[in-house]
């Protein structure tokens, strides 16, 4: 195995440790939502306050975008609208929250097969923006399912 494929081995861990595998520091992004139900998951702190189901859309939005930047995503655009912060289904109901939890699901099978496709030289590479290398993208996608999860086992505390 050369130094880039560990690397990339590296990437898929803390991938993975971030979103659904055991780790050191706790609850992971699909584990915050494991036993939600659907009323649960729209609960809102307070008025224009984020629900646990505006960041799931968002988190899967997210992984979809990062995929995209790696060069590794179809042609074509994430299933919900807006970006970034897509609408709530018209019924919010306990199809649709499964739904949308699936979605996050696919999106995280989707950028980890993107990751470990990726070709050596492409850690270092830039994005088409220039701004982030790929290997930053990654790491930060894996950052920002752990800040959302936070964010909903804090949640789930304040719900009454």
């Amino acid at each position: 195995m050369t130094r880039t494929n560990e690397r990339i081995e590296l990437l898929l861990e803390i991938l993975d440790e971030a979103f659904d595998h055991k780790a050191w520091h706790g609850t992971t992004l699909r584990g915050a939502l494991r036993g939600l139900t659907p009323r649960q998951a729209l609960w809102r702190p307070g008025p224009r306050r984020n629900c646990v189901w505006d960041l799931v859309l968002h988190t899967a939005y997210w992984k979809y975008a990062v995929r995209q930047r790696l060069g590794r995503g179809e042609r074509g655009s994430f299933p919900r609208a807006p970006s970034n912060w897509p609408k709530l289904p018209a019924k919010p109901d306990a199809r649709a929250w499964k739904a949308d939890v699936a979605l996050l699901e696919a999106e995280h099978v989707a950028l980890r097969a993107a990751v470990a496709a990726l070709p050596a030289r492409a850690l270092d590479a830039r994005s088409a923006k220039g701004v982030w290398r790929q290997r930053e993208q990654i790491h930060g996608v894996a950052a920002h399912d752990l800040y959302h999860a936070g964010q909903i086992q804090l949640l789930k505390r304040l719900m009454p």
